[in-house]
């Protein structure tokens, strides 16, 4: 009888495994085994060791502006201009990466409330395809830049990218010159400009708008850099030092103003309007 009941437990606790299975997540930080419900509940934040995971574009900006806000500039799509094929062809990977994400590309702009403000809110979403910059996110940003142009509404950016996309060759390369020209057309209008930047940014990214704000932020431990350690190693043939770029480094060697965590970039966004002079919406 008794091995019977040894035959039980294991049958209870097979079933027990099944009805956990893929509700659990290890934190990169720290190792602790955490509930992913709660995880979600915390904006992938690790409430042990505060380690900051990725988020989806819609869920940052849901934890960034008020209810009511406009989706913008949503509209285009990559024509795939060098019809560009390597393990896959491009088309089927913008395919996958749209039935993913519910996206035309790895870009989002609204416009709404962040606070007593009015901004025009620009959000990678670096599930799609790395967030890299193609044409489409270019244009998508360029757009939001000349949007806070002409109606003088501050404009912040979130960048989660691993660069330029590859797959578009010279057509991606330009929309870092377009994105800086615009943003330099803003600067001159004194329109602020507020770039956030969180793991990863790199790349064309952090070497176009990324690094431009009046007020560069970024999230703890993001890293962001533009060519990746081991091919700086490579080229300088010298050992980098700990945590070289991560964002506790950038902000020690001044690449960076702040380094604010998630659950206080809100409130920290808001009072960096405030003392820019940016008017309350009526």
């Amino acid at each position: 009888m008794s091995w019977f009941r040894r035959e039980d437990n294991r049958i209870e606790s097979g079933a027990n495994r099944v009805r956990t299975e893929g509700l659990w997540t290890k934190c990169e930080g720290c190792g602790q085994a955490l509930w992913k419900a709660d995880l979600e509940a915390n904006l992938q934040v690790c409430p042990k060791c505060g380690e900051h995971g990725r988020i989806s574009a819609q869920a940052r900006i849901n934890s960034l502006l008020e209810p009511g806000y406009d989706w913008i500039d949503g509209n285009l799509k990559s024509t795939d201009p060098l019809q560009f094929s390597d393990l896959r062809p491009y088309k089927d990977r913008l395919k996958k990466a749209r039935s993913e994400t519910g996206l035309y590309d790895a870009i989002v702009n609204v416009q709404g409330l962040l606070g007593p403000h009015r901004v025009i809110l620009s959000v990678i979403e670096y599930s799609f395809i790395g967030g890299s910059m193609g044409a489409v996110v270019g244009e998508t940003i360029a757009r939001a830049i000349d949007r806070a142009h002409d109606t003088r509404q501050p404009l912040i950016t979130v960048a989660a990218s691993g660069g330029a996309r590859m797959m578009e060759g010279i057509v991606s390369l330009m929309q870092l010159a377009k994105v800086s020209t615009a943003l330099a057309r803003l600067d001159e209008a004194r329109v602020p400009f507020i770039s956030v930047l969180t793991d990863p940014t790199t790349g064309g990214v952090t070497a176009s708008f990324a690094m431009l704000g009046d007020l560069n932020i970024a999230e703890p431990g993001a890293l962001i850099g533009f060519a990746g350690p081991r091919v700086i190693e490579q080229t300088i043939r010298q050992k980098l030092p700990e945590g070289f770029q991560r964002s506790e480094f950038l902000l020690q060697h001044g690449f960076l103003d702040a380094i604010v965590a998630r659950h206080e970039l809100k409130p920290y966004l808001v009072r960096a309007l405030d003392f820019m002079g940016v008017p309350k919406a009526a």
